[in-house]
C-alpha cells in the first residue's frame, strides 16, 4: 500500500483520482494548490505526488521544484498542455511523469503503478567511484562531479548515468533503456527516452560526447572517447 498525494484545484478530477487509487489499494491525502502541497509534505510523507500544472496561487511546475528541494519524492505532472516545452521543463526540475489531460484513470493507475514499481525496486549501487578524466561518479553518495564541481541532476537524469557506467562500452536498445531504468510497465515512448538522453547530455558538459547514439538501436557509453 502507497500514500499519494492528489494535488488539483478541480475537485472533480481529486475525486476521481482518489476513488480510482483507492480501488488499487492505496492510501489518499488531497491538495487543492500548490502551496497546500507543500505544507501537506512539511508534515507528512508521501510515496507518490500526482499534481496538476494550472493551480490558483502557486503552479505545478513550481510547487514540484520546491518539495524535490526538501525530499526525492517521484511526482506525476497533470496538464491540459502537451507541448513539448512544458514536458521538458517538468523533466529538468524532476518530474518522473507527465500525463496530459484528458485522460483515462486506468492509464493513470498504470502510470502511477510503474513509476512506485522503479523506485521500489532500485537497488543502490557500490561504494565504488566511477572515474573518467574531471568526472566522478560517486555511487554511495549518488552525486556528480566535473572539475570537483557538484552538478545537479534529476532522479532520472542521474539513475540513465548510472546505469550507462554499469554499462560501459556496451550497445543498449531503446526499448532496454526504458525497461531498465522505467520499468517493465513504462507506459510511454520513445521521445520520453530520448528527452532525458538530452538532458543529461547537457548535464556532462564536455562528457556529453561520451553518450553516442547508436543510429537504429539506441545508445552506448564510451569510455574511450577521443
Amino acid at each position: 500500500m502507497s500514500k499519494l498525494l492528489i494535488v488539483d484545484d478541480e475537485q472533480r478530477i481529486r475525486s476521481m483520482i482518489h476513488k480510482y487509487a483507492e480501488f488499487e489499494g492505496h492510501t489518499c491525502k488531497e491538495a487543492e494548490d500548490g502551496m497546500e502541497a507543500i505544507k501537506q509534505c512539511q508534515t507528512n510523507t508521501f510515496d507518490l505526488i500526482i499534481m496538476d500544472v494550472m493551480m490558483p496561487n502557486l503552479d505545478g511546475f513550481s510547487a514540484c521544484k520546491k518539495i524535490k528541494e526538501e525530499q526525492d519524492v517521484p511526482v506525476i505532472m497533470l496538464s491540459a498542455r502537451g507541448e513539448e516545452y512544458d514536458k521538458i521543463h517538468g523533466f529538468e526540475i524532476g518530474v518522473d511523469d507527465y500525463v496530459v489531460k484528458p485522460f483515462s484513470p486506468k492509464e493513470l493507475m498504470m502510470r502511477i503503478q510503474a513509476v512506485l514499481k522503479r523506485v521500489q525496486t532500485v537497488k543502490p549501487q557500490d561504494s565504488s567511484v566511477f572515474r573518467y578524466n574531471a568526472l566522478k561518479v560517486d555511487f554511495s553518495a549518488r552525486l556528480v562531479y566535473i572539475e570537483n564541481e557538484r552538478i545537479e541532476m534529476t532522479p532520472k537524469e542521474y539513475a540513465l548515468l548510472a546505469y550507462f557506467i554499469k554499462n560501459k562500452d556496451i550497445a543498449l536498445s531503446r526499448e532496454q533503456l526504458i525497461q531498465d531504468v522505467w520499468g517493465y510497465d513504462f507506459i510511454g515512448d520513445d521521445r520520453t527516452l530520448d528527452t532525458h538522453i538530452k538532458l543529461l547530455r547537457k548535464c556532462l558538459r564536455e562528457y556529453s560526447v561520451m553518450i553516442v547514439t547508436v543510429r537504429g538501436m539506441g545508445y552506448r557509453f564510451e569510455t574511450a572517447i577521443k
